[in-house]
């Protein structure tokens, strides 16, 4: 049964867009009309959303971004407490500057539109709307309490916001200056080094051990500097692909968490994210256990993955969040003692958001103590090396000068 698109106008005046399922355009119209809709345009939905091919930059996103997601949860959750839904749909989705979220937000108020539920209309652009974001969303319809869990989200997403901003903020300064660090070393050894010694060639004697070492690094670099660059992507293509083999990846990500600083990074972020969000669910009266299991889905490291899900197994089977905590052995001994305190008192969203942010207070100090750690140590090994380079240069100098002087 094909789909159509259609425009028209209710009854009292105001433009709808959407689609509707119908064996014919005639009886979509008839099941429109019984809508009380009065049909302006219809026609086959694959007609009307196949756009033409260079109308579309290759570049532009075919879904919601992090950042426009949490601004339409937040926009969203403004307009539904003082307006209808679907007028909120509707105005959010002719505001946007942007064509492709118009389009999502406009798929997700056609579903509105025919009568579907917000999570329903949602589950129709999937890439855009995670299945933990449309879980809240039902569960917020299914209790009356739409308004409230959209805030919640918000809260949600934006905090994750800033937990990966202040991630990439970290990381930045030190990726740069070690760029900045190996091409300055590279120049050297490539462009430099070879003019310099060029003037030793004819000196006649036996040239210092770490000035041939340089000199032959030097002209490894210059000769070869192409295969090295080949042999770089070779094995950065050869390792995304071996990594993509489930025994691999998991052996790899158990190795990420033993490293003495990123593991501690790794398991902290994806602890503060879980408690945060299994702290939004349950305040939003989720079953805790759906809420790990669309939580479980959405971690990258496999070793944590699996963690998270033998959690959901052990509560399915009637354990205690703590208890399962406890056994997997991956998480910070203070959520574990938390969410023990809060099931035992009631307050386990409570207990579970002061471990997020415990958690978020953690790794603000750990990142600016590592960061602090990072970039003297990244200095001394780039003064280190330049100093190497120059006393290569300096030795036979000294040498001849000895040579001169003794004459």
């Amino acid at each position: 049964m094909p789909d159509f698109a259609y425009v028209g106008l209710d009854t009292s005046g105001r433009e709808r867009r959407g689609s509707v399922r119908a064996d014919s355009s005639e009886a979509a119209r008839a099941q429109l009309a019984s809508r009380k809709l009065y049909v302006v345009r219809i026609e086959a939905a694959a007609e009307s959303d196949a756009p033409p091919l260079l109308s579309r930059s290759l570049l532009v996103r075919r879904k919601l971004g992090a950042k426009q997601l949490t601004l339409f949860t937040r926009q969203l959750a403004t307009l539904v407490s003082v307006s209808p839904l679907e007028e909120a749909l509707r105005t959010l989705s002719r505001q946007s500057e942007r064509e492709e979220v118009r389009r999502i937000i406009g798929q997700v108020h056609s579903g509105v539109v025919e009568g579907r539920r917000l999570a329903d209309s949602m589950g129709r652009e999937p890439a855009s709307f995670p299945p933990l974001y449309r879980a809240m969303v039902s569960a917020g319809e299914s209790s009356g309490t739409l308004p409230l869990i959209l805030e919640r989200l918000a809260n949600l997403l934006e905090r994750q916001a800033q937990v990966r901003g202040k991630v990439l903020s970290t990381l930045a300064y030190p990726i740069v200056l070690a760029l900045v660090a190996a091409f300055v070393v590279f120049a050297l050894m490539i462009f430099v080094v070879p003019r310099v010694v060029e003037q030793f060639q004819d000196v006649g004697q036996e040239l210092p051990l770490l000035t041939r070492l340089v000199i032959g690094l030097s002209e490894f670099l210059s000769a070869y500097w192409w295969t090295l660059l080949l042999l770089i992507a070779a094995s950065a293509l050869l390792g995304g692909r071996a990594l993509k083999e489930e025994g691999i990846r998991m052996k790899f990500d158990a190795l990420l968490l033993r490293l003495p600083l990123i593991g501690r990074l790794i398991r902290d972020l994806h602890a503060a994210r879980m408690a945060r969000t299994l702290s939004t669910m349950v305040a939003s009266r989720l079953p805790l256990l759906e809420g790990l299991k669309l939580t479980a889905a959405t971690v990258h490291n496999r070793v944590l993955r699996a963690a998270s899900v033998q959690i959901a197994e052990a509560i399915r089977t009637g354990g205690s969040l703590a208890g399962a905590l406890r056994k997997a052995g991956v998480f910070p001994p203070l959520l574990v003692y938390l969410a023990a305190s809060g099931e035992a008192s009631g307050r386990l969203d409570l207990m579970l958001e002061r471990a997020a942010d415990y958690l978020d207070r953690e790794f603000d100090a750990f990142t600016s103590t590592a960061l602090s750690l990072l970039e003297p140590f990244i200095i001394i090994v780039m003064g280190v090396v330049v100093a190497l380079i120059v006393l290569s240069i300096l030795l036979p100098i000294l040498q001849l000068d000895t040579l001169a002087g003794g004459m």
